[in-house]
């Protein structure tokens, strides 16, 4: 019998899950944060942050964030959370000590920290913190 590794839909399902289990304040404060499940960042996007290998990159936040907003602009485009299936996979196998459940969240959270303007210095430090 062989075990097919999660789809693009099974990583959807957990995503929104995750999100579903966010506190009530922090999603309502996050606002309309749209949620994309593909199997690697395209070309344009891994060469714009100096990436070259595709697995290297489990997320991307697409949007202007919270801190950057300003009423005197047009209304922006909804900001977008990329999770990368295929990089997140690879992550999970090559950890094997955590979920996938847990993993994606993980990812979820982190990008959307870039939407609330938190750098991943600042997102490390604060999981520094908390553990």
């Amino acid at each position: 019998m062989t075990t097919l590794p999660p789809s693009l839909d099974d990583l959807d399902r957990l995503a929104r899950q995750a999100w579903a289990a966010m506190p009530e304040a922090f999603r309502a404060m996050a606002g309309d944060v749209i949620f994309r499940i593909e199997d690697f960042a395209d070309d344009g996007v891994l060469a714009d942050l100096g990436i070259d290998d595709p697995f290297e990159l489990t997320g991307l936040y697409h949007g202007v964030d919270l801190t950057q907003r300003s009423i005197m602009d047009p209304a922006p485009q909804a900001p977008i959370v990329l999770l990368y299936r295929r990089a997140i996979l690879d992550e999970w196998v090559s950890h094997g000590d955590v979920s996938l459940e847990d993993l994606v969240a993980h990812v979820l959270v982190h990008e959307v920290g870039h939407h609330f303007g938190l750098s991943d210095e600042a997102m490390g430090a604060l999981l520094e913190q908390a553990e």
